[in-house]
C-alpha cells in the first residue's frame, strides 16, 4: 500500500464518529487526531467499577472514567494539565481515584447535566473534536449466559463468566432502550466515517448499541462503517472467540449488516508475548475470513498493533493512518466538498 495516499490537512479531514469505551477508544482517538479535526467520540456510560463506580455510587453521577480518558486523548492543553488529569491519589480515602474524575465530578455538581459538564471540561482542555456520553440516563448492564444464569453490573460480568464456564449469550441495559443523547445521533447523521473502536466487546462496545436510536441512526447513515477488532481475546468476556464471533455478537445486539468492513491486525505477535497472554487465558484472535465474508463483512488486514511493556496494544498512529487510507480508497467525500470522490480501484490494496 502507498503509505502517503492520505494527504489531506487535518482541518479538511473527514467527520469521524468513534464509538466505544475504555482504553481502546482513547487509543483510536489519539490516532485519528493526527488526521482530522472533525472527531466525535461517543462513549459508553455503563461502567460501575473502580474509581468511576465509587463516584457513581456516592454522587449519583454517570461514570466519568472512560469519558476522562477520551478527553485526555484529544486534549490540546499544557503538559502540566495533562499530568493533573491523569494523576491518581496513592493513599487515604482517595486512593486510586483520578484527579480527572474528580474534576469532572465537580463540574457535574455545578452544571445542569452530565453532558454539559463534559462539554465544559472539553472547552477547558481545548480538545480536538467532541466527546459525548451516549446517553444521560443512569443505566446498568445485565449479562445473560448460555446456561441461563444472569448477573447485573459491568464489573461483575467477567467474574461471573469464569464461574459459569460458558459464553455470554446476551447483554442488556437497565432500563432498556434509554434515549441517546441527541447530539450523538446528530453526529452519526453528519458522519463521513463511523468506527466501532477496539475494546471490551460486551462491556465497552455493545452497550452503546443498546441505547435507543443508535442503531437506527447507523443504519440510515451513508458513512463508511468500520469495526476495529481486538488483537487478543479477553479473559472473562471472549475466550475462544474468532473475528466472526465478535461480528456475530455485534450483529445480534444491533442488526445484520450494521457495518461492511472489519479491520484486523496482521502484525505478528512475538512468541514470548503470546506465552505471557496464554498464561492468563488469552490468545491471538483467529481471523476466520470465510466465516466473516459469509456474514457480509469484508476483512481488511493491516499491521496495526505494537508491543508496549510486554503487552499487545493497537498503535494509535498506524490505526489512524489505516482508517484514513480506507476512507480515501472507499471514495467518501471530504468535509467542505460537495462532490464525492470516485472510488479508488481496490486492486491498489
Amino acid at each position: 500500500m502507498n503509505d502517503h495516499l492520505y494527504q489531506l490537512p487535518p482541518e479538511r479531514g473527514p467527520r469521524v464518529v468513534a464509538i466505544g469505551g475504555g482504553t481502546g477508544l482513547s487509543t483510536l482517538l489519539r490516532g485519528l487526531k493526527q488526521y482530522t479535526r472533525h472527531i466525535t467520540a461517543i462513549v459508553t456510560v455503563a461502567d460501575d467499577g473502580g474509581g468511576s463506580g465509587v463516584l457513581r455510587h456516592d454522587l449519583g453521577m454517570l461514570p466519568p472514567g472512560d469519558i476522562r480518558s477520551c478527553l485526555e486523548a484529544l486534549a490540546n492543553c499544557e503538559p502540566m494539565m495533562s499530568q493533573l488529569l491523569h494523576y491518581r491519589f496513592p493513599d487515604g480515602a482517595l486512593a486510586g481515584q483520578s484527579f480527572g474524575n474528580l474534576f469532572l465530578a465537580a463540574l457535574y455538581g455545578i452544571m445542569p447535566s452530565f453532558d454539559v459538564a463534559v462539554e465544559s471540561l472539553s472547552e477547558l482542555l481545548a480538545i480536538t473534536g467532541r466527546v459525548l456520553p451516549v446517553t444521560n440516563a443512569d443505566v446498568r448492564l445485565r449479562a445473560v449466559f448460555a446456561n441461563g444464569a444472569t448477573v447485573e453490573g459491568e464489573s461483575s460480568i467477567g467474574r461471573m463468566k469464569r464461574q459459569q464456564g460458558c459464553r455470554i449469550s446476551r447483554v442488556k441495559l437497565l432500563p432498556e432502550n434509554p434515549p441517546a443523547l441527541p447530539a450523538a445521533l446528530n453526529a452519526i447523521d453528519q458522519a463521513d466515517m463511523i468506527v466501532l473502536a477496539p475494546g471490551s466487546l460486551y462491556t465497552s462496545i455493545i452497550p452503546n448499541l443498546l441505547v435507543g436510536g443508535m442503531v437506527d441512526a447507523m443504519q440510515r447513515s451513508r458513512a463508511l462503517k468500520v469495526y476495529v477488532c481486538n488483537v487478543m481475546t479477553q479473559p472473562g468476556e471472549t475466550e475462544g472467540y474468532t473475528v466472526s464471533d465478535h461480528i456475530c455478537a455485534l450483529f445480534q445486539h444491533s442488526c445484520q449488516g450494521l457495518f461492511d468492513l472489519c479491520l484486523v491486525n496482521s502484525q505478528c505477535i512475538p512468541p514470548g508475548v503470546a506465552r505471557r497472554y496464554a498464561a492468563e487465558g488469552s490468545e491471538v484472535i483467529l481471523c476466520d475470513q470465510a466465516a466473516c465474508e459469509a456474514l457480509g463483512v469484508e476483512i481488511v488486514s493491516r499491521p496495526v498493533s505494537t508491543i508496549e511493556n510486554g503487552w499487545v496494544r493497537h498503535s494509535p498512529g498506524h490505526l489512524g493512518r489505516e482508517l484514513m487510507e480506507l476512507y480515501v480508497r472507499r471514495g467518501i467525500r471530504v468535509v467542505g466538498d460537495s462532490v464525492r470522490q470516485s472510488t479508488v480501484n481496490r486492486e491498489e490494496e
